[in-house]
């Protein structure tokens, strides 16, 4: 928490000229694109995964024919499956993964009014109006929507809003253009049908997530969930 509190710092300190009172929020975008430039192989690596994932398919979709009374032989030929063609099932999984511990520091060093012992001066920061340790509801109850720590919210959900959006047509064309083949006797595998419809709204649980966390952490969503949008446009195209 030290290093980390002391990195934000450091950075906020050369941001200071060109962003001012800002220049901690700025820090925080700067170390999540970071992040996000450490985590991109990975990112690259799932994507090449998914693809292959899906050229698997109708082996897949025949090895469920095969084997659709004996789900334990199923499960294992498509494992093996799998093993054969060196296509991890978990791949698409390691860049969120991989984020995580970066998300619950900034969570954790903007939530605690010490560190170290001392007192946490990152708390006196702010994003125009907005204190990087304040939560939406926060900033209602200090001057309501309209008022200057409201308004950096408006914005964000906005940004939020116009990503997600994006990521609802992204995911949309995907999957029409990649549908799940049947299971066999031209029946779809249960339960898919309800997560293809529910996939495309996933992107829009990002503003519950804004709405809760402290203003550093929601940048961190913020600028991570609007990377992901782009990556994907580019890497999945």
């Amino acid at each position: 928490m030290s290093v980390f509190a002391n990195l934000v710092e450091r950075i906020a300190d050369l941001l200071q000229p060109l962003f001012g009172a800002s220049a901690a929020a700025a820090a925080i975008v700067l170390i999540t694109a970071l992040v996000r430039l450490l985590v991109h192989p990975l990112s690259r690596a799932a994507a090449r995964g998914q693809k292959a994932r899906n050229e698997l398919q109708p082996r897949i979709a025949e090895l469920r024919r095969k084997h659709a009374r004996n789900p334990e032989k199923l499960q294992r030929a498509v494992l093996e499956l799998h093993a054969r063609e060196k296509v991890s099932p978990l791949s698409g999984c390691l860049p969120s993964l991989c984020q995580i511990p970066a998300f619950f520091l900034l969570y954790h060093l903007f939530s605690s009014p010490t560190i170290g012992g001392q007192a946490n001066e990152l708390l006196s920061h702010q994003l125009l109006a907005a204190p990087l340790g304040g939560r939406w509801a926060d900033a209602l109850g200090d001057g309501g929507l309209l008022g200057g720590a409201g308004l950096v919210y408006v914005a964000l959900f906005a940004v939020v809003a116009g990503v997600a959006a994006f990521g609802y047509r992204l995911t949309k064309r995907t999957m029409a253009d990649r549908p799940v083949l049947p299971a066999g006797d031209g029946e779809q595998v249960p339960g898919l049908g309800a997560i293809g419809k529910v996939m495309p709204f996933m992107s829009y649980f990002t503003l519950v997530t804004v709405a809760v966390v402290p203003l550093a952490a929601a940048l961190y969503v913020v600028t991570s969930t609007t990377w992901s949008a782009v990556e994907r446009a580019v890497l999945y195209r």
